[in-house]
């Protein structure tokens, strides 16, 4: 894993120096602490800089920008941050068309194929999380590419003068001349959703590369084409449904999970995973002890909150696999010094509480492994998330109730008191059903979906501000992320795991693996998210992925898992993997929060004040406001950290 870094055009050599080279690298340094370098091209107009984390190949043959061959004369230069899995396969047909090669990095292999096969037919064959540039020096031509599920990040300036690029957005606020303005539009989707979606950064100057797609620029022109959509990939699997029984479905699973896993081990240096004990994370560690002869290194954090800690769970699932299990329990005493660092870790405003403690385990693993394997994914490809369930029920109500019904039902539902949920029902029912949040929630989501328009369902149930025009002052002009993707054709359950994997998948869960991980020098690889993975997961009947009735998913993921680890340890709630952050924010942390909203404050940087405060004195009173108020502080820290660049 890598930190990759560049700039291209004709105003280069007035504009840029060996300062602002530098500068741009070492914004990059815990993206890649074990190496670092810069390549100038001698007929100038072009520059990439790398910082390298070694992970595969550690000698000087993996060393970047890596040049197609040895001499000064080189036509294409490479600066690449990630990893193809499949890259060994790749070597092998190289080298029976004629290839050598120096080392035994992917790295070499991906430049190699491009130079060999073109930019394009590669990029298609490459099975991994990678974000690359690719510089032609004959052609004087630059591409960019990105992976297909956009799990490495990609940012990039371009005008007609110059195009620059790098992993994270804050090298670029380096060049001469930047755009630093906020672009509103990214700013009210942040504030529905809790993370800027690509293409839009929060900068009116920075656009991010789409997951899937390549970027060419050459003489001042910036042309984007699809290498891989996500959209024609589940389309075209859907078309080619799977007709196996449980148990055959099961061992083509496993099979699968199996392949995926042992090449997301392929590594020289230290690794271990990321263990939760939940059904993702156990189900990757299962495949890793049944295919190494040694315990895997796992590692989980627990609060003392017992609404939010699984670490128990861990250490159980942890006990009966036999891994080498680390633990550390979360002093709550701590989380106010702790907030701000990791803030500042996320290049954009980024509300998802759950960055501290991935950011805490992750820093925790770094202590022993270089490399974790994570869970992320299980939820959006085989069906996780309540949501799915419920749609597809209320897809099935609906028809029967009619619009009027289904609305007068909604509102009968969201009448009753928080109370009769939580306190009543919840409790009779054994809190089977509540997960983290409680019962009451999850009834009011379901309201929500039972009251509203099908293609309004996303954005009404998944908003964090039901309307940021109200804090913000401003109406987009353009739709981005969830809101610009609906797929009428598809099952309502169908559609919103097309719309996570698109949008939420890739700017929420993903940005804070890649985001929290990276900062301490750690890299965290996906198993389940490989293109494989995601085609046969859709192929999948929904029979196969959540229950006709009751509270529970991905039943085929469950069904493998079974096979290693007893059932009696997995049937439970879901909780998920944040933080208390309502009781904190009236507690450690309410201090914190009322510095970073005085009025002043909030005004400068564009937030109605009243508003805000009005949202505030709600959740003192005791109602649950902390995504709002969550969204708020986040960007908060980063507008100040943007006002000191």
């Amino acid at each position: 894993m890598c930190g990759i870094v560049g700039w291209l055009g004709p105003r280069l050599e007035a504009e840029f120096d060996a300062g602002i080279a530098t500068r741009m690298c070492e914004r990059l340094r815990h993206r890649g602490p074990d190496s670092a370098g810069q390549w100038l091209a001698p007929e100038g107009g072009a520059w990439l800089g790398h910082r390298r984390l070694a992970v595969l190949d550690l000698s000087a043959h993996g060393h970047q920008p890596m040049l197609s061959d040895a001499s000064r004369d080189a036509r294409h230069v490479l600066s690449f941050n990630g990893e193809v899995y499949n890259y060994k396969l790749l070597r092998r047909e190289l080298e029976q068309s004629g290839c050598s090669f120096l080392g035994d990095s992917d790295t070499e292999v991906v430049l190699k194929a491009c130079v060999t096969w073109g930019i394009e037919a590669a990029t298609a064959r490459f099975e991994g999380m990678f974000a690359f540039a690719l510089y032609d020096r004959t052609e004087r031509c630059l591409w960019l590419a990105r992976d297909p599920l956009g799990i490495k990040p990609l940012y990039y300036t371009a005008s007609a003068a110059r195009l620059a690029f790098a992993s994270e957005l804050t090298p670029l606020l380096e060049l001469p001349g930047m755009d630093r303005s906020i672009d509103q539009d990214a700013l009210f989707a942040y504030f529905r959703y809790g993370n800027v979606p690509a293409p839009a950064s929060i900068l009116r100057g920075v656009r991010k590369l789409p997951a899937g797609q390549l970027l060419r620029y050459q003489q001042g022109e910036v042309q984007i084409r699809p290498c891989r959509s996500l959209d024609v990939l589940a389309r075209a699997a859907r078309q080619h449904p799977l007709t196996l029984s449980l148990a055959e479905a099961t061992d083509e699973l496993e099979q699968r999970l199996r392949q995926a896993v042992r090449q997301h081990m392929q590594s020289d240096v230290p690794y271990g995973a990321f263990l939760s004990g939940g059904v993702d994370s156990s189900t990757v560690v299962a495949m890793m002890q049944a295919e190494s002869s040694q315990p895997v290194k796992t590692f989980t954090i627990g609060f003392s909150e017992s609404s939010h800690d699984e670490s128990a769970h861990a250490r159980k699932v942890a006990a009966h696999l036999g891994t080498d299990h680390h633990e550390m329990i979360l002093n709550p005493n701590e989380i106010p010094a702790m907030v701000p660092t990791v803030a500042g870790f996320f290049d954009e405003p980024f509300a998802d509480n759950s960055a501290l403690p991935t950011w805490l385990v992750s820093r925790f693993a770094r202590q022993s492994v270089t490399v974790c394997l994570s869970g992320d994914g299980g939820d959006e490809l085989f069906g996780g998330y309540p949501r799915y369930f419920w749609a597809r029920r209320i897809e099935a109500l609906r028809a029967r109730l009619t619009a009027p019904g289904a609305r007068l039902a909604a509102g009968a539902l969201r009448a009753v008191p928080a109370v009769f949920w939580d306190e009543g029902l919840n409790r009779l029912l054994g809190k089977r059903y509540a997960g983290s949040e409680g019962l009451a929630a999850r009834v009011r989501r379901f309201a929500a979906y039972l009251g509203c328009r099908r293609e309004d369902a996303y954005a009404q149930t998944m908003s964090i501000w039901s309307d940021p025009a109200a804090l913000i002052g401003h109406q987009p002009s353009q739709a981005l992320g969830a809101d610009a993707h609906h797929y009428p054709e598809l099952s309502w359950a169908d559609e919103m795991m097309l719309i996570d994997q698109g949008n939420y998948l890739q700017d929420d869960i993903l940005a804070k693996v890649d985001r929290a991980s990276m900062a301490v020098s750690l890299e965290a690889r996906v198993p389940l998210l490989t293109h494989p993975m995601l085609e046969f997961s859709w192929r999948l009947p929904a029979s196969m992925k959540f229950a006709a009735g009751g509270d529970r998913g991905k039943l085929l993921l469950r069904e493998v898992l079974y096979r290693h680890v007893p059932r009696a340890l997995m049937e439970r709630p879901k909780q998920g993997f944040g933080m208390p952050v309502a009781t904190w924010l009236r507690g450690p942390l309410r201090d914190w929060a009322e510095h970073l909203l005085q009025r002043a404050d909030l005004e400068s940087c564009g937030l109605n004040a009243d508003v805000v405060g009005r949202v505030w004195r709600e959740h003192q009173a005791g109602q649950d406001r902390q995504g709002m108020l969550w969204t708020v502080l986040m960007y908060r820290q980063w507008h100040q950290r943007l006002e000191m660049h």
